[in-house]
């Protein structure tokens, strides 16, 4: 084989696997869902009570050509005496010449006990799917099969239940739950590449180590099914110091080790920042993952009046 024909078979074969690998993953993994529920389960809306909105950045597989960068912003708040929450959840993800956007409406209804609170969740809205192939270093620009095929806007919708205590929690939730086509050329290879429906299992419980409560330990886990793909399972500790700091690893199966920390700036302000060790074959040619948040918590006036909000590390 040529020089010139092994050139066109490697940029041929990475633009593919940018494509497929860009295609599977169509709802970003997220790191910090450890501190912002509403991104895995629309049912998490309001729990907080106050209004809760959140800024989220994620560089995966640093140094690693196209590799998925995702910005994340999202709102939610309770009404009508903590009886309903509310919530909008936006995503922009890019994978290589591919860029997604998700953006969702959420609510969900509360039951109260007496000491713990069921709520019952819906996400609705769409999901902007899109290709830029003018990003790719193509051998051939003008070949058909590269035309900008996806750029299309597909609704969907999804569900969930939250049930939580002062120190448990446990949720479950489909956030997609219909199969929308995405493409059906690219000269075939495209042609039964679907929206994957997603299925999130996650809980945690806060346990403290000391009488006075000022030392905290916080395992939690996450099961996350996508329909084709592996099983993954995320589990992950903490401590948590006098409710201002925390710090705390996880193991994601088959693909990395995480560190995670998060500082209470001030009353209102939260920072949080994680590192995944990459451990796939990935790790000859990225550094890892970088992933912030900025989460700000306020009361609004004439809406919340006197309301008992759950402390940061709490879940009731």
């Amino acid at each position: 084989m040529t020089t010139t024909r092994k050139s066109i078979f490697l940029t041929a074969f990475l633009t593919l696997v940018i494509v497929v690998h860009g295609l599977a993953q169509q709802y970003p993994v997220f790191t910090q869902y450890y501190f912002n529920e509403l991104v895995l389960n629309p049912a998490y809306a309001g729990s907080q009570v106050q209004l809760s909105l959140t800024a989220m950045y994620r560089n995966q597989w640093v140094n690693f050509p196209g590799a998925p960068k995702t910005f994340s912003v999202s709102g939610h708040t309770a009404l009508a005496k903590n009886k309903v929450g509310i919530g909008l959840l936006i995503n922009h993800d890019e994978i290589g010449s591919y860029k997604n956007e998700h953006i969702y409406a959420n609510y969900a209804y509360k039951i109260h006990f007496p000491n713990a609170t069921l709520a019952m969740g819906l996400q609705a809205g769409i999901n902007l799917l899109g290709a830029d192939y003018s990003k790719l270093d193509l051998q051939s620009p003008g070949d058909a099969a590269f035309y900008n095929i996806l750029n299309v806007v597909k609704p969907n919708f999804g569900a969930g239940l939250f049930y939580s205590k002062k120190n448990f929690f446990v949720g479950f939730s489909v956030p997609f739950i219909l199969n929308n086509k995405i493409a059906n050329n690219v000269e075939g290879l495209l042609g039964q590449l679907k929206e994957a429906r997603y299925y999130y299992i996650r809980s945690g419980v806060v346990l403290p180590l000391d009488r006075f409560n000022k030392v905290k330990l916080n395992p939690s886990i996450l099961i996350r099914q996508q329909e084709g793909q592996p099983l993954s399972v995320d589990i992950n500790n903490a401590i948590i110091f006098y409710d201002v700091f925390s710090a705390g690893i996880s193991y994601r199966t088959g693909d990395s080790f995480i560190s995670f920390i998060d500082l209470k700036v001030s009353e209102k302000f939260h920072f949080g920042y994680s590192y995944d060790w990459t451990q796939s074959d990935l790790n000859r040619f990225s550094n890892g993952t970088h992933e912030f948040m900025l989460n700000y918590r306020t009361r609004i006036r004439g809406v919340h009046k006197n309301p008992e909000c759950p402390h940061y590390y709490s879940y009731r």
